[in-house]
């Protein structure tokens, strides 16, 4: 499959893009806004200009992340209305401080802090069970999580059900890449799904979650992830993180880990 994004088009263009991305109609997306199909039409052949209001409404409707909405209002001409700061700079503070809190409390469980892009923000001490035995070239910062756990000197030849859990991380950057034509992500789906891998395996009959089977030492860890990311968001940074936290998929991994 070969991934492609719109770049440098006009913002009609860019709209309908988006509008189709989700499937709907001009009369659908007319009805949900509260705006003409025939106004919705002008903007998208580029006989209308959005006012920064209509493009903000249209956007909320079709869900676009707001580093996407920053292109729209700067491909219609207006200034990027949402700011990217550092996760470092005093006004994230509280935020960087929130992660950091919640990493701590999930020990003695794995968590870490992931960007759009898989790319490892923070993380706590016990995702370092999840490092043993990785090349250097892929622990050196940025971690990629998908990188790190595909590729063949990576968590790869550790990962008992490599097949399935394969399928299901190509699936959620598939699918990353679809909601946001991010053409990072589509580059990294090209990498990742290039490494070599098992085909998908079927769930065994006592899962109701695809865990990540994992070898450490003579054990065998099974985990489950929840993700959870700042719904409030109205900065591009904050919008883009997100924490995925790893609980033990049964007794014996929470055991091992109260252990460890």
């Amino acid at each position: 499959m070969t991934m492609t994004t719109e770049t440098d088009a006009p913002v009609g263009a860019l709209l309908k893009g988006w509008r189709e991305r989700r499937r709907l109609t001009q009369m659908q997306l007319a009805m949900d806004t509260d705006v003409s199909t025939r106004h919705l039409s002008f903007v998208e052949t580029g006989r209308s200009r959005p006012t920064p209001g209509m493009i903000d409404r249209l956007a909320e409707s079709l869900e676009i992340p707001l580093r996407e909405r920053n292109g729209l209002f700067l491909a219609a001409g207006y200034a990027p209305k949402y700011l990217e700061r550092d996760l470092r700079s005093p006004e994230l503070h509280a935020v960087a401080d929130a992660f950091r809190l919640l990493l701590d409390a999930h020990m003695p469980h794995p968590a870490l802090v992931l960007d759009r892009w898989w790319n490892v923000v923070d993380r706590n001490a016990a995702t370092d069970l999840l490092l043993v035995g990785c090349a250097d070239h892929l622990v050196e910062p940025p971690v990629n999580a998908v990188r790190l756990s595909l590729h063949p000197d990576g968590l790869a030849p550790r990962i008992r059900n490599l097949g399935q859990w394969r399928a299901f991380l190509l699936g959620q950057v598939r699918h990353r890449f679809e909601r946001t034509a991010d053409a990072q992500l589509g580059e990294l789906f090209e990498e990742a799904s290039g490494y070599p891998g098992p085909d998908a395996e079927r769930a065994a009959p006592r899962d109701v979650v695809v865990p990540l089977r994992l070898g450490v030492g003579d054990d065998e860890l099974s985990f489950f992830s929840i993700a959870a990311s700042v719904v409030s968001a109205v900065d591009v940074t904050v919008d883009d993180l997100h924490i995925e936290a790893f609980y033990p998929a049964d007794a014996a991994t929470a055991d091992a880990l109260k252990r460890a």
